[in-house]
């Protein structure tokens, strides 16, 4: 059941990984430009209610900015990695696992955030107990 789990899994992240570069590709967006004009076009604005044609230019709007958003949120994101994979670079003692950590599946990032959160959990221990010494000593 775990294997199955673990299979679907990562169908689903390739599913995702394709469906988003799809999304936030430019000529999707133009492609979805040309299908809300055309069919903006081929509806009879003049005898439909006016809350109808609001509602149908909303809804177009809506669709195309979706297309806007993700191109613009793949961007932020992209240059957001490089600017951390820069720092982890530059960093001697930096732990270099994590460069690179969008490329790894979801689990690899669970295992990741376990790891990371037991050395918190670790150096809290250790800040802890030098905040004890330093209350203890005059």
């Amino acid at each position: 059941m775990k294997n199955f789990y673990a299979h679907l899994q990562r169908i689903f992240e390739k599913i995702t990984f394709v469906f988003t570069a799809v999304i936030s590709n430019s000529i999707t967006f133009m492609l979805a430009l040309i299908i809300v004009i055309f069919w903006l076009a081929n509806r009879n604005i003049l005898t439909s209610p006016i809350n109808q044609t609001i509602g149908d230019v909303i809804n177009s709007i809506i669709f195309l900015t979706l297309f806007i958003i993700q191109k613009a949120f793949n961007h932020f994101t992209a240059s957001l990695h490089l600017k951390i994979n820069e720092l982890v670079f530059s960093t001697k003692t930096a732990n270099n696992v994590v460069l690179n950590v969008e490329t790894k599946t979801e689990l690899e990032i669970i295992e990741l955030q376990k790891k990371y959160n037991e050395l918190v959990k670790q150096l809290k221990i250790e800040d802890d107990e030098i905040n004890i010494i330093i209350a203890v000593e005059p």
